[in-house]
């Protein structure tokens, strides 16, 4: 089953509402001096693994034809973000389907993570390259989890058995489209690619990988982003 082909999904075309912030937040500017979606690129784009990328951005996005990855020799296609996450892969996957074969694999990767480890996407590649299906980098949840009701606590949750799921999530291509295809005609609430993996009844292999895979999601996000990647070369 092992194929050397890999290929890379960035959806990019939410607004980030909830940073308050005048751009969508995959465009907001790290200490760096790099917008939060050129430190994602950079850091995937740079691993010699990944043949090629597509990129779902917003109908009314401006700001990307002026990162230097809008004309990156490794991109395939810049494609139409749909209003939901997984319309956004559909529509990425559908522009890779020129150049992939059903057993290559895709790595689908939130934009707004830029301080994945590009050790720890190789070390996914690498665990997974044998697998039928696939999987994804996640975290051991160690907070105690309670379940509340209108802000009271209804009970507490064993949490020995739960992750936090983060991106990449590393499926072959055939098995994706596919599993997305029939959640959405099972009308199945898809919030990541594992969960239309789940519904179609097929395993995910969870790989252990760094609490400062963070999502930007808040304002405070973003300086904890700014803090872990002064800590650490993101793209070794």
């Amino acid at each position: 089953m092992s194929t050397d082909n890999y290929y890379l999904i960035v959806p990019a075309s939410g607004t980030g509402s909830r940073m308050g912030a005048k751009v969508a937040k995959q465009y907001l500017q790290l200490d760096n001096g790099k917008s939060v979606l050129d430190q994602t690129l950079e850091t995937l784009v740079g691993i010699d693994k990944i043949k090629g990328y597509t990129i779902a951005i917003s109908a009314t996005d401006e700001l990307f034809k002026k990162s230097e990855f809008a004309k990156h020799p490794k991109l395939l296609s810049i494609t139409t973000g749909g209003s939901e996450r997984f319309q956004s892969v559909i529509n990425a996957l559908e522009q890779l389907k020129p150049h992939v074969q059903d057993n290559d694999w895709v790595l689908v990767h939130d934009a707004a993570r830029p301080c994945v480890k590009a050790i720890e996407v190789i070390n996914l590649m690498d665990e997974l390259k044998d697998h039928s299906t696939g999987g994804l980098l996640a975290t051991k949840t160690v907070d105690t989890i309670k379940k509340v009701n209108n802000n009271i606590v209804k009970s507490t949750i064993d949490r020995s058995k739960l992750w936090q799921a983060q991106t990449p999530q590393m499926y072959r291509f055939g098995v994706l489209s596919k599993a997305l295809k029939i959640a959405v005609d099972d009308n199945i609430n898809i919030t990541d690619e594992s969960s239309a993996i789940e519904n179609l009844g097929l395993d995910s292999v969870v790989i252990p990988s760094s609490k400062s895979n963070i999502k930007i999601t808040n304002p405070e996000d973003l300086e904890l982003a700014n803090f872990y990647l002064k800590q650490h070369n993101y793209a070794s």
